[in-house]
């Protein structure tokens, strides 16, 4: 997934990198590749991940195109999400599935790049740019690796991540209704049935949708979807409202 939002938000990551890089403070001296991811790595499993970022980016730089290229990519990312930072985990899991399409890791790092963004997800209130992330990365990753022993947290995360938006529209529809704007209430809450059916929000969604409706004198579509509401909903405790609702029209 690529767009010029995205672009622009790791590219500030990557001038962040190229400056932590500049000043390095590795102090591994051995011309031997697996010698030095080895002491690198013993700083990582100890950690200290501020060491192992140290060395990881020395490494990078001065190991290419080696046996432990792709393994020095990914636990530099592994040591930024361990150090809750979060952007610069997701700028090097990109280079890595970039870089290192044939490697074994492909699939922790795929899933990793989605922690990551899941991470950087705000509050509802807020724009959800890194929540949108994070659901199409860890839809990509179930898709390709089903039988990864990630996919049920993954797919935890991805029910937390869509709940999130749908309820985000929800209030959306509950403002408007406010506002009195019965039309635009009327899309954020359809929004939420045709987006996330499967969420905690689509029954409550479905009703306010029948009475933006209603207010809006479109009691034939009303009718047809309060009539949708008992088949898909048949135990929402919110029956009894679409029963009043559907005798009011």
């Amino acid at each position: 997934m690529t767009n010029n939002i995205r672009a622009g938000i790791l590219f500030l990551a990557s001038i962040v990198l190229i400056n932590g890089c500049s000043s390095s403070g590795s102090n591994i001296s051995t011309d031997d590749p697996e010698k030095a991811f080895s002491i690198a790595k013993r700083n990582f499993d100890n950690g200290d991940y501020t060491s192992a970022i140290e060395d990881f980016s020395f490494l990078k730089l001065k190991f290419p195109g080696t046996t432990i290229s792709d393994k020095v990519q990914y636990y530099l990312a592994e040591s930024y999400y361990n150090q809750n930072e979060f952007l610069l985990a997701a700028y090097e899991c990109e280079n890595f599935l970039k870089n290192y399409p044939l490697s074994e890791l492909v699939p922790e790092a795929k899933y990793k790049l989605g922690l990551a963004y899941y991470q950087l997800s705000p509050k509802y209130a807020v724009d959800q740019q890194f929540t949108k992330y994070a659901i199409v990365e860890l839809e990509s990753f179930v898709e390709l690796y089903p039988t990864d022993r990630h996919v049920p947290d993954a797919e935890k995360k991805l029910n937390e991540l869509k709940d999130k938006l749908a309820y985000k529209d929800y209030k959306s529809g509950e403002l408007y209704m406010k506002l009195e704007n019965y039309k635009s209430a009327a899309m954020y809450f359809h929004s939420v049935t045709e987006n996330y059916i499967e969420s905690e929000w689509a029954d409550d969604a479905m009703v306010g949708e029948i009475e933006a409706l209603i207010e809006l004198n479109k009691k034939d579509e009303a009718r047809k979807l309060a009539e949708r509401f008992y088949k898909l909903f048949p135990n929402s405790p919110l029956k009894s409202r679409v029963d009043k609702l559907r005798g009011s029209i």
